[in-house]
């Protein structure tokens, strides 16, 4: 069959069809696939290759072509992927012999950095006290929440934890617990990734704010559930209602940037970091099965020092 223009698209229109019906993608997704097919027949069409005459080496000269134009690493693998998916499924209808996209590599992606708090921005965070609600029906539940708030960012900080690591927390060890506080030796044990288990050492801000919010925890606040922390129907806590607690204690604590608990884990890598530069701590306190995890925030701490650089060195301004 004759490779023409209306042929192409006829192929096109198909596996789009089949990927919408057949494969129930999301119509976001579909919009995606067929713009990556979209840029292919343009390819074709501009350097006259067939849709099914298309080699490997046309496929790595168009995408490299499309990153040299400015298109974004995502983007580019976002392209092949698409234009790989195609051509498996032509080649099922009979289409093509072989799949020229296979093998092929879309450019790196630079990873990039966490985002952390400053130091005063974190030590603000953990330092402010959630206001009372004037309109609030209990006042003493109130406070008993946000004695339970600033326990979280104490822990998420000064711990370094995870959000699952957090509300998995229970009040004492048992053989199905996921974690727990040992308030005696000052350390949080919990599970992490790979169900691997590490104790981390709590600070003393940490354990008197935990104390605080035990002495609410089952009286002030109902105690349901075996959980550390309790909403406020007095069952564990959930990942959404700390990163929703999170968010507007920043907010209230006047931060000029949104916050999620795993920007507090990154604050306390950084941070420890830019203190103490023992890389392998840091991991260890972290739970990183890789020192290569770790190791990104040895980037973000010279980027911390290169801004110091910027603002202090009477050099690091000249004009050219």
């Amino acid at each position: 069959m004759k490779d023409t223009a209306a042929t192409r698209d006829a192929a096109v229109a198909r596996y789009l069809e089949h990927v919408a019906v057949a494969r129930r993608l999301a119509p976001r997704s579909v919009a995606m696939i067929g713009d990556g097919l979209a840029r292919l027949e343009a390819c074709c069409t501009r350097d006259s290759v067939a849709l099914a005459a298309v080699q490997t080496h046309h496929v790595r000269s168009w995408l490299a072509r499309l990153h040299q134009g400015g298109l974004a690493p995502r983007s580019v693998a976002i392209i092949l992927s698409a234009w790989r998916g195609f051509y498996r499924w032509w080649g099922r209808e009979g289409g093509v012999v072989a799949n020229p996209a296979d093998g092929v590599k879309a450019p790196k992606a630079p990873r990039p950095l966490p985002k952390a708090l400053s130091v005063d921005q974190a030590v603000a965070l953990a330092e402010h006290r959630r206001p009372v609600r004037g309109d609030a029906t209990d006042p003493r539940r109130d406070l008993a929440l946000a004695a339970r708030d600033h326990a979280i960012i104490e822990l998420l900080y000064g711990c370094g934890l995870r959000v699952g690591e957090l509300v998995g927390l229970d009040v004492q060890p048992s053989d199905h617990a996921a974690g727990w506080l040992d308030l005696q030796d000052a350390t949080a044990h919990v599970t992490g990734k790979g169900r691997k288990r590490r104790a981390v050492p709590m600070g003393q801000a940490a354990l008197r704010a935990v104390v605080q919010w035990l002495a609410h925890r089952g009286s002030t606040v109902p105690a349901h559930d075996v959980a550390l922390f309790l909403n406020r129907q007095g069952l564990r806590l959930s990942d959404s209602q700390v990163r929703t607690r999170l968010r507007q204690a920043a907010l209230h604590a006047g931060l000029p940037t949104s916050v999620h608990p795993h920007m507090l884990r990154h604050s306390f890598a950084s941070h420890l970091l830019q203190s103490s530069g023992d890389l392998r701590a840091v991991q260890e306190l972290l739970g990183h099965a890789h020192i290569s995890t770790t190791q990104v925030y040895t980037k973000l701490d010279f980027q911390h020092l290169a801004k110091v650089y910027d603002a202090a060195h009477p050099r690091a301004k000249r004009k050219g």
